[in-house]
This record gives C-alpha cells, sequence and structure tokens, in this order.
C-alpha cells in the first residue's frame, strides 16, 4: 500500500490515519512486527521524528504495543480492531449521508442508488 500523504494537514494525523487503515484493512495483522521507526519513516519518506510521533499517538490509542528489546507490534486484541473499524465505517457512512442530504437527495432515493451501485460492484 503505497503512503499517500498530502499537505493540507499535519503529516503525523495522516501517517495516524494510513496506519490505522493498514490495521483495520487486515494489511498489518494482530501481532505483525512493525518496521524500526528509521525504516518505516523511509518508506513514508517522512521524518523519523514525525513517524515516531504517529507510532506514540497509535501506542497511546492501544493499537500498537512496545516490547522494550524487539520493537514495536500491531496489537492482538481483534475485539478492538473491530470496534474502530466499525467506528470508522459509521464515521464514513454518517459523512456520505450528510453529503446525500446537500445533494437533495432523501432517504428512499439514497437507498435505490446504493442498491444500484452494489449491482454493479458485483
Amino acid at each position: 500500500m503505497k503512503w499517500d500523504l498530502k499537505s493540507d494537514r499535519p503529516i503525523y494525523i495522516q501517517l495516524v490515519e494510513q496506519i490505522k487503515m493498514r490495521i483495520i484493512s487486515g494489511a498489518y495483522k494482530p501481532g505483525d512486527k512493525l518496521p524500526s521507526v528509521r525504516d518505516f519513516a523511509q518508506e513514508a519518506e517522512v521524518n523519523p521524528n514525525t513517524m515516531q510521533k504517529a507510532l506514540t499517538e497509535l501506542e497511546q490509542k492501544g493499537l500498537v504495543y512496545t516490547q522494550r528489546t524487539s520493537g514495536r507490534f500491531i496489537t492482538e486484541d481483534e475485539e478492538m480492531i473491530k470496534r474502530i473499524k466499525n467506528e470508522l465505517a459509521v464515521e464514513q457512512t454518517t459523512d456520505f449521508l450528510k453529503r446525500m442530504k446537500e445533494l437533495g437527495f432523501d432517504k428512499e432515493e439514497i437507498l435505490t442508488l446504493m442498491r444500484d451501485v452494489i449491482k454493479e460492484l458485483k
């Protein structure tokens, strides 16, 4: 998965979001060892201090933990990962529905549109 960083928001916040997305999507599995801060920063093409800040925030949220001599790992708490995934899905869905309402769609029109789009995806 490519790093997609923009200049419109703090980089460390974008790193947190993208690492979190990689965790909840399964790209990083529970218990996986993460690269070193230096390697991770090099991969994302950011300053190691910025990556350190992002990883510290993920640790505070419980998604990442440090084993003193072994490095950083993804949490093994699959329920936490599932809960965060659902929270993000609700947030994204709510934002989508608000935008559709702003466009003038009512609930039935949104449902019809979604059914049509889902049929096209198959």
